[in-house]
């Protein structure tokens, strides 16, 4: 076991064949079998979206609610394995993250028919339409001007020291505009298919 949980890449296929097996051992029990039709492939890609979107906000989350408030606190010589090692990989996961949550959701929502009248609000895809925009606001932040203003601050792009400052300034409250904004989009997202807004 701990050969799989030291590798990400093993505890990932463990994770995702712990799936299978469950899928199969509850519909083995149940009698629920799933078809390989329109409604699985569906169910699949709404389920690839959460994950996507987990992934996504969960960045955001820890970078608000973590790593800009603990900057502060780390002394100067240890910031450097920040801004070097993790800092990177995160923005990695997190603009990538943010690109597959919007495919899978514009793929989940073609595939269920409802896709033009999300992005259009029409009734009764409101909240969904709503949620899409304010995601597709958010998506455009993470790859056109957090992403870019990273690269200067995390020094992966040679600028002056004011440029440098100024551009970790202006990532740090576009991240606050999305971590704002990912508040009425996650509302959003949840209500269409629970009837509330």
């Amino acid at each position: 076991m701990a050969a799989i949980l030291q590798s990400l890449g093993r505890t990932i296929i463990a994770g995702v064949v712990l799936l299978i097996l469950l899928v199969l051992i509850v519909g083995g029990i149940t009698g629920a079998s799933p078809e390989m039709g329109h409604a699985w492939g569906a169910f699949i890609l709404r389920w690839l979206h959460v994950v996507c979107g987990i992934m996504w906000i969960g960045l955001l989350w820890y970078f608000n609610f973590v790593q800009i408030p603990s900057m502060p606190k780390i002394p100067d010589e240890q910031k450097p394995a920040i801004g070097k090692v993790i800092a990177p990989t995160a923005l990695f996961w997190f603009r990538w993250a943010a690109l597959a949550t919007v495919i899978t959701g514009i793929l989940v929502a073609a595939a269920n028919g409802y896709l033009a009248q999300a992005l259009t609000l029409t009734s009764p895809f409101h909240a969904i339409g709503i949620g899409m925009w304010i995601a597709l606001v958010m998506a455009f932040n993470v790859w056109f001007i957090i992403w870019p203003n990273q690269k200067k601050a995390l020094g992966i792009v040679t600028v002056e020291p004011e440029a440098k400052a100024a551009a970790a300034r202006l990532a740090m409250l576009t991240s606050r505009v999305n971590t704002m904004l990912s508040i009425p989009m996650l509302y959003m997202m949840v209500a269409q298919q629970n009837g509330g807004l």
